[in-house]
């Protein structure tokens, strides 16, 4: 069937989709005769659909007529039927205590691996509504009453929510039927679920079934609830055949959704699907729907979510590079894409069309990730396919002309669902506040997955993304942005590069992830990617000001035939198994890697030019020096982790990773006296980097943890002594408190105390000529984060965060002693909430606010000048009914004029003033 034919019949799939599981009652049908008459039972519980997609299935092995019962009759039903919750014992010493369900006659393994639970469904009933848990193995399920007041609340142990994706979600329906004001599914902590039906006045009345596709949850309306037993007709009574309005039973439009500004566990800090509360260290995770209530559009601009984070040294929207700085340290080559680092993320450019969701970690990461890492870092979690068909449109029109289009297309390419696709394709052109700035980009990314077996899954991926744009404006000299100047103020809209400059890149990624389970508690996962990205420029650069305050020297530089290639190949294994009472889950295995790259460019004088009477077009001065430069690391890193639950509430956290590499080097320089050629000797060196942290939760909602880490970045170059220099590195402590307010909000409050050791600096030694440097260098960086994010009540949601970082340099032979660290604030403060109606004639009318605070910070590392504080405030207004979505979106508000962020005190780069982005979407 072809694609247009699937968006034809969207809406009948939709509804085979609504089927739910097969109503085969008990895990004690011993032949088909018995499933038929468990067939004419779901039919007596008002579910006449369930028994007719029951016999479609039984037809195919049994002559079955389903008008004619007597053939079943006489035969006994077996089904496995849960107690209901008034024919449960309950305890007479204290509330307190819990209540448990008979065990099920095939309890889970404890211990064991956990259930996928990949679906929830809601289908409506005569009586009421059903809630499935779609998992083929529900019968391991365990199920424990913890009902209260007007509460059914059931926890199902040895389940987690998860899409076919992997990613956890939250079901939730408003409500659902008459009596129950809300049902909701959540994952509460690694292997249980909560059901939770909250009637509007009395305890719901619910009855639990196993299927052949999971749990059912069958809820009454209270008008059902209360109506007397009726008598049920003798057995070998033919039943009348319900209508049927179709072959396929209507399915509510509440589907599960992805949890909103709340996520509860991610895999970037190790690697498996941890919840947040048992990781013992700080991670923050920038969701779908805050990127989506923001129409985020840079990385900058997500990152602003996340206390701690910063902008560092590069122009946050039109510069070529996106450098955050995690902990007062740049994260510009950490960044990776789905759990594989890839250094070149932040010279690529970022495109929001595929992204899922953004996870930081804070502090050092080698001990998974290899080099890097010092301050943490920046996982890229990217969309993967969907089982249901799912199709997008957007559109996007804002300030200084700027439009985008993006197109979202999922969904099954075979009728088993083993071959599922996505496809984002987005592109984007706008101008700036910033003269003659102008930028496109092009973004294609296909991703397919292959279900090879019940045991092994095949994700193939890439992508492309092509940037050609103006050359992103050089900043101003601080002297009359931020100082004063004679002068007066530099026009923050002025421009001090050539109108014709260009700095185009095009970046192609390619990868596969293959995923193997030889057991219930075995796995092995293999994952590559190549990457590459290309960058052709022709780049005005500002120099010095001069004695004037008004005349800037430049230089004039071409960039041709360069390119970063970045190969990354992980395979490990992860397995769970006890030693004793002691619970294991064990990551171990090997990262191989090889980085390259190379640059051809040359340089000349560029015409000065006036600050405050700018004249552009004057020709390029003379041919300065060429420079063409090629350098290779490879390495091999053995990693190994396991996550110790030593109790319920006691969880250790173990890993350690040796990394080897080999680098080298060769530059070649013209200039107009003569050739030099200079070839870096090899480097060869290990380095080792622990990991150890333990969290103790007193009370089931908190989360005490204490963590030491260390992590390496390779140092090039060697010492006047010819000795290869040090690696760097990062030494972390860390303790906190990790809190679930409710089951819809929680908080983190982190003290980490950070330090940077063998940092390079000037070999001032006696009897050592210049242009040497020695591994004397120190930083530090201290503080205090605070963040909160989820539900605060129904459609009130919550992201906000609280930032002190007293990043200092400790040691230096150049940089005075306690001098901070350049772009570092020592206070920040972000704030965004939002609000959606939920009934009534406005519902789906929504509102979003949000303040974001960055203090004061020091411009260069010689603390020469200091950036202002300054608070934004952005604003929006969406609209959301069924499939169709619109926003309006107001960054800056107030229009406040600031300056984002410097390299020196000639490149300081203005802030972006009043921008107005309005957005459609429709899903079909």
């Amino acid at each position: 069937m072809n694609q247009l034919q699937w968006l034809g019949l969207v809406a009948s799939y939709l509804l085979v989709l609504g089927i739910g599981p097969v109503w085969a009652q008990g895990k004690g049908v011993q032949n088909w005769e018995n499933l038929a008459t468990s067939a004419q039972r779901v039919g007596d519980r008002g579910d006449a659909y369930g028994g007719l997609r029951l016999y479609k299935l039984l037809k195919k092995e049994v002559n079955y007529n389903i008008a004619t019962q007597d053939k079943v009759g006489s035969r006994k039903q077996t089904q496995s039927r849960i107690q209901q919750l008034s024919e449960l014992e309950r305890p007479s010493t204290s509330a307190q205590m819990l209540v448990q369900s008979p065990t099920p006659s095939n309890p889970s393994k404890l211990g064991g691996e956990v259930i996928p639970i990949t679906s929830v469904k809601a289908n409506p009933t005569s009586k009421g509504v059903e809630v499935i848990l779609e998992t083929p193995i529900g019968t391991q399920l365990q199920v424990t009453n913890r009902s209260t007041g007007n509460n059914f609340i059931v926890d199902v142990a040895g389940g987690q929510l998860r899409l076919p994706s992997g990613e956890a979600f939250t079901f939730r329906s408003q409500k659902p039927t008459e009596g129950i004001t809300e049902i909701t599914a959540q994952n509460i902590d690694a292997n249980t679920v909560r059901v939770t039906v909250v009637g509007v006045a009395i305890l719901p009345t619910v009855e639990l079934y196993d299927d052949d596709a999971g749990l059912v949850f069958a809820v009454a309306t209270t008008a059902t609830a209360t109506q007397p037993l009726q008598a049920q007709p003798p057995e070998n009574q033919t039943q009348p055949t319900q209508p049927s309005t179709g072959d396929e039973p209507i399915e509510l439009v509440v589907t599960g959704e992805q949890d909103g500004y709340r996520v509860p566990d991610a895999s970037s800090a190790t690697k498996t699907d941890t919840p947040l509360r048992d990781i013992p260290q700080s991670i923050q995770v920038v969701p779908q729907q805050v990127l989506e209530d923001q129409q985020v559009t840079t990385l900058s601009e997500a990152l602003r979510n996340v206390p701690g984070v910063a902008q560092g040294t590069s122009q946050p929207t039109r510069g070529q590079f996106a450098v955050p700085a995690i902990r007062g340290f740049s994260a510009n080559n950490d960044i990776l894409r789905n759990g594989l680092r890839d250094p070149f993320n932040y010279s690529a450019g970022f495109n929001v069309a595929n992204i899922e969701r953004i996870d930081v970690l804070k502090g050092p990461a080698s001990v998974l990730y290899g080099q890097g890492s010092l301050g943490g870092v920046i996982n890229l979690v990217t969309k993967q396919p969907l089982r249901d068909p799912f199709y997008s449109v957007e559109f996007s029109a804002g300030s200084y002309d700027f439009y985008r289009g993006a197109v979202d297309l999922s969904g099954p390419l075979n009728d088993s669902k083993t071959v599922l696709y996505r496809l984002n394709l987005a592109a984007l052109t706008t101008e700036s506040f910033v003269d003659f700035y102008d930028e496109q980009q092009y973004f294609v990314a296909p991703v397919l997955t292959w279900q090879i077996g019940d045991r092994t899954k095949l994700t193939l991926e890439a992508e492309y993304f092509a940037r050609p744009k103006s050359n992103g404006q050089q900043g101003f000299p601080a002297a009359g942005a931020v100082l004063p100047n004679p002068n007066g103020r530099i026009p923050r809209n002025r421009n001090l590069v050539k109108p014709d400059d260009f700095d185009n890149s095009y970046a192609i990624r390619v990868g596969y992830d293959l995923e193997h389970r030889f057991s219930e508690n075995w796995q092995i996962r293999n994952a590559f990617k190549f990457s590459q990205v290309d960058r052709i420029g022709r780049l005005t650069a500002n120099a010095a000001l001069a004695a004037d305050y008004r005349t800037l020297s430049r230089t004039f530089a071409t960039l041709d035939d360069s390119f970063n290639r970045f190969f990354n190949v992980d395979t490990y294994v992860v397995g769970q198994f006890s030693t004793g009472s002691i619970r294991h889950q064990l990551v171990t295995g090997f990262n191989l890697t090889r980085q390259e790259g190379g640059f051809f460019n040359t340089s000349y004088r560029a015409a000065p030019i006036d600050l405050f009477n700018p004249v552009y077009g004057r020709p390029i001065g003379a041919f300065t020096n060429s420079t063409d430069s090629y350098s290779k690391t490879d390495a091999l890193g053995i990693y190994v982790q396991d996550q110790v639950t030593l109790a319920d509430n006691l969880k250790l956290l173990l890993g350690g990773r040796f990394d080897t590499f080999n680098s080298s080097s060769r530059t070649q320089t013209l200039n107009s006296a003569n050739i030099r050629g200079n070839t870096a000797p090899e480097v060869s060196d290990n380095a080792f980097s622990p990991r150890v942290g333990i969290v103790y939760q007193p009370i089931t909602p908190i989360s005490l943890y204490v963590n030491y880490s260390r992590a390496f970045v390779p140092a090039t170059g060697a010492t006047f002594e010819g000795s290869a220099f040090q690696p760097e590195r990062g030494t972390q402590y860390e303790v906190g408190v990790k809190a679930d307010l409710n089951d819809r909000l929680s908080t983190t409050l982190a003290f980490f105390d950070l330090t940077r050791s063998n940092v390079l600096t000037t070999d001032n030694r006696p009897g050592i000529p210049s242009g040497f440097s020695i591994q004397t260098g120190e930083q530090r960086s201290r503080g205090i984060e605070l963040s909160l994010a989820g539900e605060i009540l129904p459609g009130w949601n919550i992201i906000a965060g609280y930032s002190y970082t007293d990043a200092r340099t400790t040691q230096d032979n150049t940089i005075p002693v306690d001098n901070r660290l350049n772009n570092v604030p020592k206070n920040a403060f972000n704030l965004w909430t939002s609000y959606e109606i939920q009934q009534g004639a406005l519902q789906g009318l929504g509102f979003g606010l949000g303040f974001f605070f960055v203090g004061e910070r020091f411009g260069d590392l010689a603390n020469t000048f200091r950036l202002p504080s300054y608070v934004t405030t952005d604003a929006a207004i969406f609209y959301k009914r069924d499939r169709f979505r619109a926003a309006l979106n107001v960054k800056n508000l107030f229009d406040v004029d600031y300056f984002a962020s410097a390299v020196n005190s000639v490149n300081v780069y203005p802030g972006e003033p009043l921008t107005v982005q309005g957005t459609i979407r429709w899903e079909f």
